[in-house]
């Protein structure tokens, strides 16, 4: 029969084996919840590292957009200042010129159809018209007469103007007036003809 001695001792062996299992299934549990933890640590690391990598280059990509489009859009504001210094060149050139109109032969014809247009433009019977003197020396010679006809107006040349080429034009006491110089003209004119004189200046048909 078993001592007492025994017994004990089988009892602390049981106690003693029961314990190392213990152990090792809670080092084993530890060790992977320490493992899972590394696992969701590293998971963790590598989508801030991805998220990271991929808002910089969204950045890096906006960046070089933006670079372009600002360079671009330089380019074109350039391009742009220097058509508009080249027309302006062009339509200064052409005012320059307006003095050579008058030296033609229908100078004549082209004051009576600037006088006409600027009568109708205003809608009255009764005016008074001022114009450069050779403007003025023209319409003198038949046009005032056959307008007045024409029109059934009467209309008086005033004082000659000392600046602008052709005709001023006023009525109702001052309270109407159209300016017809070739000067005015062709300022009317510039906005719509910039981009035609632009195409010609390129060789491109306007």
């Amino acid at each position: 029969m078993k001592t007492e001695v025994e017994d004990i001792q089988m009892l602390e062996r049981a106690i003693l084996s029961e314990a190392r299992d213990q152990a090792e299934q809670i080092r084993a549990e530890a060790k992977e919840k320490v493992d899972a933890i590394r696992k969701r640590a590293q998971e963790r690391a590598e989508a801030e590292r991805k998220a990271i990598l991929d808002k910089a280059q969204q950045d890096a990509d906006r960046l070089r957009g933006q670079s372009a489009a600002t360079a671009q859009l330089k380019a074109r504001s350039t391009q742009l200042a220097h058509r508009e210094q080249l027309l302006d060149r062009v339509f200064k050139a052409v005012k320059e010129k307006l003095p050579e109109v008058q030296k033609r032969p229908d100078y004549d014809q082209i004051a009576a159809l600037l006088l006409r247009e600027a009568l109708v433009q205003l809608r009255v019977n009764k005016a008074e018209i001022r114009a450069d003197k050779t403007t003025q020396t023209s319409l003198e010679k038949s046009a005032l007469n056959e307008i007045s006809k024409e029109l059934n107006g009467q209309f008086t040349i005033g004082e000659p103007v000392e600046e602008g080429i052709g005709i001023f034009v006023n009525a109702a006491d001052g309270k109407l007036n159209y300016d017809n110089t070739l000067e005015t003209r062709l300022d009317r004119l510039q906005s719509t003809l910039r981009a035609s004189v632009h195409k010609i200046l390129m060789g491109e048909q306007p």
